[in-house]
């Protein structure tokens, strides 16, 4: 018998395909509203722009993850979308000078080519650990995380040397290019083709699409703090430091998460109990935040929660995907996944602004019943766990292909 192929090379090549793509996000994310108010634009037209992607994202990320159904490869998702990222990126200085019309076009010609990377990595990654299930989702996934920390980190600092309006189109256009290298270099991750009966379109059942909705709820909780906590701390008189200190805690600890879990006992790595988790952290988050959220003692173990508020909520829905998507729709599943979160994470922007306007830290509070929510979904769906696979449910890990 031939000898199995080796598991190092998939997870590093994998990893490295989640460090590309998160350091374009970890520099895209922060920096791209500096660089729009370097262009001297007005404040509504930057809010305009900024919120075009998120729509973008919420209509066409579903279709997209769907084609991986259809027989398109998930390698040639990614590097078609990094190389009209990177085109787009490039465009944008020529398009702002026209007018911020052409702009706006190119930001969506931007979201929708930056849609599927993120799920199709996962994609991937599922793929590859349902084929060797000794793949550990978590450490593949970790990459992604650091990339991310050392691109907010190291952002800033380019940006000071070479000047806002150089460096941020510059250097995402050099990073979507990298990330297309990385794509095309791949080929040894590349998912084999989804099989399912001709004409046939499988249905998500309806416990993944509890787990989904959980999952999306659970992250919604985040809108608040993403969108107002450095201006709540800055207005309670914190420093920048101090409030960049406060974001790298909340990322260092999704790291720990990530790179400890697999010690967890099998039976706690399960899509119920990981959600679990990440909703129990969500709503002492949010209490904590309306409660204590100007004190920086406080302030610390709360976004240490961070790694369960968005890790162990991540490695929930991952493992939801990869234990509950049937065959043929496995894509579908990952980018109802992706929508459901920009779907819930927009509305929940939207009610954070009013509840910031209305009462400064009523917007924490106003996180807490989404994380409510999301631990009821989850329960819903532990529930529709039949005494037949209650067994089964219970010892599935997210990196392995049993479909109960």
């Amino acid at each position: 018998m031939a000898a199995s192929p080796p598991l190092e090379p998939s997870r590093i090549r994998l990893s490295l395909l989640y460090a590309v793509v998160f350091v374009e996000i970890g520099i895209a994310m922060p920096f791209m509203p500096v660089w729009l108010a370097a262009l001297g634009l007005d404040a509504s037209v930057i809010g305009l722009l900024l919120a075009l992607p998120i729509a973008t994202r919420i209509v066409a990320t579903a279709p997209l993850m769907s084609l991986i159904d259809r027989g398109v490869g998930a390698r040639a998702l990614l590097l078609a979308g990094s190389l009209a990222l990177a085109g787009t990126y490039a465009l944008m200085p020529a398009g702002a000078g026209i007018g911020w019309a052409a702009l706006a076009l190119l930001v969506v010609l931007n979201a929708v080519a930056g849609a599927p990377l993120v799920p199709s990595i996962d994609y991937l990654t599922l793929a590859a650990i349902r084929r060797r299930p000794q793949l550990d989702y978590a450490r593949i996934r970790m990459s992604g995380s650091v990339a991310f920390l050392l691109a907010n980190l190291a952002g800033g600092a380019l940006l000071t040397a070479m000047g806002e309006t150089l460096a941020v189109p510059l250097l995402l256009t050099g990073l979507a290019l990298i990330a297309s290298a990385v794509a095309f270099t791949s080929r040894s991750v590349a998912a084999p083709a989804p099989e399912h009966a001709e004409g046939m379109r499988p249905r998500l059942p309806p416990r993944l699409k509890l787990c989904i909705a959980a999952a999306a709820a659970i992250q919604a909780s985040h809108a608040a703090i993403y969108a107002f906590g450095s201006i709540h701390w800055t207005a309670h008189g914190f420093s920048t430091a101090t409030v960049g200190a406060l974001w790298g805690v909340g990322v260092a600890a999704e790291i720990v998460l990530f790179a400890c879990v697999a010690r967890l006992p099998a039976r706690w790595r399960t899509p119920f109990r990981y959600l679990a988790l990440g909703g129990g952290a969500a709503l002492v988050r949010a209490l904590g935040m309306y409660a204590l959220g100007d004190s920086l003692a406080a302030l610390v173990g709360l976004q240490a929660l961070h790694g369960l508020t968005f890790g162990a909520t991540q490695l929930g829905a991952m493992a939801a995907v990869s234990a509950f998507a049937p065959d043929g729709a496995r894509g579908r599943a990952q980018g109802t996944l992706s929508a459901a979160n920009a779907t819930a994470a927009a509305g929940a922007t939207l009610l954070s602004g009013f509840a910031y306007r209305a009462g400064g830290p009523l917007a924490f509070l106003a996180m807490a019943p989404l994380a409510v929510a999301g631990l009821a979904l989850t329960a819903a769906a532990a529930r529709r766990t039949t005494p037949s696979t209650a067994q089964v449910s219970v010892a599935v890990r997210y990196d392995t292909d049993r479909q109960p």
